[in-house]
């Protein structure tokens, strides 16, 4: 759970030095970084699609976890949950907290430095990983508090109990490291994250929370796959 911790703990201090920051930055320079975060999170998001084995199980997976998602409503109730932080923490524009939140919870989450790093730590008390993802995350964090403010803040509760939960269940995910399931839970990760990055153009909003169904169908399908 180390690894977890310091991940948890450089998410805290990125995302309040960078919401400290954002209140002094006039509004033109909100945008461009807002911009510059959209445009990097689909780079991103684009380098893990690509990690894909199977093309239709990717396909499938986003498919049928969007659907699954819309029936069940996961962005609405990311939205809700957010909403209650809001009123209950700050006093920002409500895009702005729920978008950070989501947005942030869903970056420093979905990958696979967070499953690979989880189960090194988990099965052996290997750090490394989750280390080099804390690095990473506390950049992020400062630069998406910077633009969206205090929401951001509380994507760090989000990284302990989801990373500590893989963590702690180590044992039962380590098949997930082995191919197809490592490359193609990626692709679909990063299919989500373009969605994200376009929801921070305003290009489009897809509704990225609605797809994290797929993460689950991907590994369903990658299995039946490994059996035909």
């Amino acid at each position: 759970m180390i690894g977890t911790v310091v991940n948890t703990i450089t998410v805290l201090i990125g995302s309040t030095t960078g919401t400290v920051i954002g209140d002094r930055l006039p509004d033109r320079i909100h945008r461009k970084v807002m911009e510059g975060i959209g445009l990097v999170t689909i780079l991103i998001g684009m380098k893990m699609a690509f990690e894909v084995k199977y093309i239709l199980v990717v396909i499938g997976s986003i498919a049928f976890g969007g659907v699954t998602g819309e029936i069940l409503g996961i962005e609405e109730y990311l939205e809700k949950f957010a909403d209650r932080l809001k009123r209950r923490f700050a006093s920002e524009d409500r895009k702005d907290f729920v978008t950070g939140f989501v947005t942030s919870t869903l970056l420093f989450t979905v990958g696979p430095m967070t499953i690979l790093g989880c189960i090194q730590d988990g099965l052996n008390g290997n750090h490394e990983l989750l280390f080099a993802k804390s690095m990473l995350d506390g950049i992020s964090s400062l630069a998406l508090a910077s633009a969206m403010g205090v929401g951001v803040i509380f994507s760090a509760p989000a990284v302990l109990v989801i990373q500590g939960g893989l963590t702690l269940l180590s044992s039962h995910f380590l098949f997930l490291t082995k191919s197809p399931f490592i490359q193609d839970f990626t692709s679909v990760g990063g299919l989500i994250i373009i969605a994200l990055g376009l929801r921070l153009l305003e290009i489009r909003d897809l509704k990225p929370g609605n797809f994290l169904p797929g993460l689950v169908v991907v590994i369903l399908l990658d299995w039946i796959a490994t059996l035909i």
